[in-house]
């Protein structure tokens, strides 16, 4: 399951389809949402949404420090529709500010 999700996001689907969802990861695997969700949580005691914001976070980091695009850009780029969405996750998760943690590295 998070080799299928790190799969996902090398392959910029989330520019395509948006953040990929719960029901998406079922769908891919063929089972429902539910049974993933509770399969995922009884596996490595986190939740999938848990599993996607960690994997958002990462990668967010990793264009932060390796790139020079816009927040805005990095926010597209993972799927989310506005801005604002990311750096609150982001805020949320590391309490820092997106710009914050590009200029304290």
């Amino acid at each position: 399951m998070i080799e299928f999700s790190k799969t996902i996001f090398r392959k910029d689907l989330p520019t395509k389809i948006g953040i990929p969802t719960v029901s998406y990861f079922g769908k891919e695997m063929s089972m429902s949402a539910n049974y993933l969700s509770d399969l995922l949580k009884k596996e490595t005691g986190k939740s999938i949404k848990t599993h996607i914001n960690e994997m958002l976070i990462d990668k967010t980091k990793t264009a932060l420090l390796n790139t020079t695009d816009s927040i805005g850009q990095i926010a597209y780029d993972l799927g989310f529709e506005y801005p604002q969405s990311l750096s609150r996750l982001f805020k949320s998760k590391t309490g820092l500010t997106p710009n914050e943690y590009r200029h304290l590295n």
